[in-house]
């Protein structure tokens, strides 16, 4: 199966989406089709042995519409097609207000029983309603044209047929009606050419807010730097950033945008990573850390090798990411395409209605076309087709400024209905980085003596616990010595000869298998890890000195996301491969009463499951690579840490700081979004629902109803726009 996105333009409302769906899955060897009308995008899943790209294209414009390959079109070329198509209605809309300007004046005085002649001359009229209703009212016979060729029906339909419907009423009484002294004809060229006006100034005002949807995206590709300064035959240049290559050297200066993703191999500084992240407080890097493209660099000079480019940094990741997130379809919005595809027919269905019983019951041939044309032209269900996406676009523009990535909009629309929060405790509720917590010195050598001896011993270990010690000596003293005949001895600990001493660093198990004394220190050791740590027992020369306690210790906001999520009425768990004893005492700092300890990794995923079998609506949080199978199996999988490819990859949101309390914050914006997603679908129902009767009894003339439609659309955007106020890190 191959995918494609495709650029489609002269889409006019969610009838035309629908309609475009319904055709192309009818289409042999398409699998998946889903069309956006805010983004004007569509995502394609098809067999590539049985239909090409190409066709699928041609397929697209044969239903009356422009499509293009994405990958195809030139960097800059949508935004320009965008900003055309924007000025082009601007200049449309000018030239039809001021034609239309007379007639409206015409039926004003008409109303007041002013009489101006030349504005009330029925040829006057005629002239200056005909270009309106037909050369800047093209678009709308053209798109109805096509829409019935397909058999299907849209906005356009309506537009056409009300203002056809208007217009030839009028000329038929410019020529055929007979004229009364002091009576003026009933002529209805105002009607028409407003109604054409004032759809387009919606088109106008919706094509400029829903540029302002994506503007999220936009923000962050300014963000990337345009040049990078890199040492080639040791001499520093500066290129276009386009032009850097993996491995290549860069140089970054204070207050320069780093390009592209690397390690620091030279010098030290303090990063700006809020653009990316969403963490306000500058990070702190050294020789060996990574840095991430489109952060500021702070204080410190320093060079890095580069390891991503183009398309692989992580911004370049992150946009594409909420460009797709934009382009996808939440559930909820299956009801408003349902809707819009049958929505038009039965509009038809009651203007033809409306007309014959104002024409048979009352015998009221101007009243029944009036309000035919009123039903029609209110009724266009172009608000229902931007109730949903254009607040997911906002929504997922938000959490990426906030450093909440988030996949699609059925992963929107799914977070706000969690009630259950597991989460993995290493590297997620703690920091991931064992740390020395206690050194117990028990025998005759002093705290600074055991932990020297410790941190040697324990320089060629690679248990994280070994590296934990080492790292806190090295810290302490500097460089340290090798250690003699160092040995490593599985499940119990390791040994090794500093000098004339015999060390042995370890479990219980390791004394009792060295005949080595324990007694009087199990009470130590209980209440280490009762207390949530690592105890190891250390011995030099067959006589225990010391207890040395490692934990990996709670990050500082844990506790804090954990109480905004209980509050928020979600139960949270901690799940763990550790100990009972340890997990529990872990949980009891954190405030989390369900734990799941003793949990094999494999085994994760199927905790979940039993969770979800209850009744619970879970998500889970982890890092993104060990804990791929819970994620997966989770209603939500959220990767939390650095953003990297594999987490970015497996969870269905990312949530680019190692901080918890962005958990809530994505939940918060989740409800946030669903809540104007609510809104606007139930104004645009209830818009056409009180509209359509008021028409249909001669109650609503057709300029209103023009206006009406065309403040529906606008407002509804206008609404979702609203969310970019939204701050999802208040409580």
């Amino acid at each position: 199966m191959n995918k494609v996105e495709l650029k489609i333009s002269g889409m006019s409302c969610a009838a035309c989406s629908s309609g475009i769906e319904r055709k192309l899955s009818k289409v042999s060897g398409i699998s998946e089709i889903s069309v956006n009308l805010t983004t004007e995008r569509a995502n394609v899943q098809f067999d590539a042995s049985k239909i090409k790209a190409s066709e699928i294209i041609d397929t697209i414009k044969a239903l009356g519409y422009e499509a293009e390959n994405v990958q195809d079109m030139a960097k800059d070329s949508e935004k320009e097609q965008r900003e055309k198509e924007v000025q082009n209605l601007k200049f449309v809309v000018i030239i039809s207000a001021v034609l239309s300007s007379p007639l409206i004046f015409a039926m004003i005085f008409s109303l007041l029983g002013i009489d101006v002649p030349y504005l009330h001359n029925e040829y006057f009229q005629l002239i200056i309603a005909t270009p309106i209703q037909f050369i800047i009212g093209f678009r709308f016979y053209k798109n109805a044209y096509y829409a019935l060729k397909s058999k299907s029906s849209n906005m356009d339909v309506l537009i056409a047929m009300g203002t056809s419907a208007a217009y030839f009423f009028s000329l038929y009484n410019v020529f055929y009606q007979p004229a009364t002294m002091g009576e003026m004809k009933d002529l209805y060229f105002e009607a028409s050419a407003v109604i054409i006006t004032l759809i387009l100034l919606g088109k106008y005002l919706e094509a400029v807010a829903k540029g302002k949807t994506s503007e999220a995206i936009k923000k962050l590709m300014g963000l990337q730097a345009k040049t990078a300064r890199v040492v080639r035959d040791n001499i520093e240049q500066d290129i276009p950033i386009e032009e850097v290559e993996v491995l290549d050297i860069v140089v970054v200066r204070p207050g320069e945008k780093i390009p592209v993703d690397g390690r620091i191999i030279e010098g030290n500084s303090s990063i700006d990573e809020a653009m990316i992240t969403g963490e306000s407080m500058p990070v702190e890097k050294k020789a060996g850390d990574f840095v991430i493209g489109a952060t500021i660099n702070k204080v410190g000079t320093f060079k890095f090798e580069a390891t991503k480019v183009g398309k692989d940094t992580t911004l370049s990741q992150i946009v594409k990411m909420v460009e797709d997130a934009q382009g996808s379809k939440a559930p909820i919005q299956k009801i408003a395409d349902q809707v819009s595809g049958v929505f038009v027919p039965i509009v038809l269905g009651i203007a033809v209605l409306t007309f014959l019983g104002w024409f048979f019951g009352e015998g009221n041939l101007t009243m029944g076309i009036v309000s035919a044309v009123a039903v029609l032209v209110i009724a266009c269900p172009c608000a229902l087709g931007l109730a949903t996406p254009t607040a997911i676009m906002v929504g997922t523009g938000k959490g990426a400024e906030n450093g909440i990535l988030i996949k699609g909009g059925e992963h929107l629309e799914m977070a706000y209905k969690v009630n259950a929060v597991v989460l993995d405790k290493t590297g997620t509720i703690t920091k991931g980085q064992p740390e020395v917590t206690d050194i117990i010195t028990l025998g005759s050598l002093g705290r600074e003596e055991v932990l020297k001896l410790a941190s040697i011993t324990e320089k060629g270990s690679e248990h994280p616990l070994g590296v934990a010690i080492y790292e806190n000596g090295k810290k302490e003293f500097g460089a340290l010595q090798d250690p003699n005949n160092f040995e490593a001895i599985p499940g119990r600990g390791v040994t090794a000869v500093i000098g004339d001493n015999q060390i042995y660093i370890g479990t219980r198990k390791l004394m009792v298998e060295k005949a080595i004394n324990a007694d009087g220190i199990e009470s130590i050791l209980t209440r280490l890890e009762n207390e949530g740590k690592t105890a190891m027992i250390m011995a030099v020369n067959n006589i225990i000195e010391a207890i040395i306690a490692v934990a990996d210790t709670v990050k500082e906001n844990s506790k804090e996301a954990i109480e905004e999520l209980q509050k928020m009425g979600i139960a949270v768990y901690m799940i763990t491969g550790d100990n009972t004893r340890t997990a529990n005492a872990i949980a009891k700092q954190v405030g989390i009463t369900n734990v799941l300890a003793e949990v094999l990794p494999e085994n994760k995923a199927e905790e979940v499951e039993k969770l979800k079998s209850i009744g619970m609506i879970v998500a889970m949080v982890g890092d993104g690579i060990n804990d791929a199978p819970a994620l997966a199996t989770a209603n939500i999988g959220m990767a939390i840490g650095t953003g990297t490819d594999v987490a970015i990859e497996t969870a269905d949101i990312t949530l680019m700081r190692g901080d918890l309390r962005t958990i809530p914050a994505a939940i918060r914006l989740s409800r946030a979004t669903m809540k104007k997603i609510k809104q606007n679908l139930f104004w645009a129902f209830v818009y056409n629902i009180i509209g359509i009767p008021f028409a249909a009894l001669g109650l609503l003339n057709p300029i209103i109803a023009g206006g009406a439609m065309a403040f529906s659309s606008v407002s509804v955007v206008a609404n979702s726009l609203s969310l970019k106020r939204f701050n999802p890190n208040k409580k």
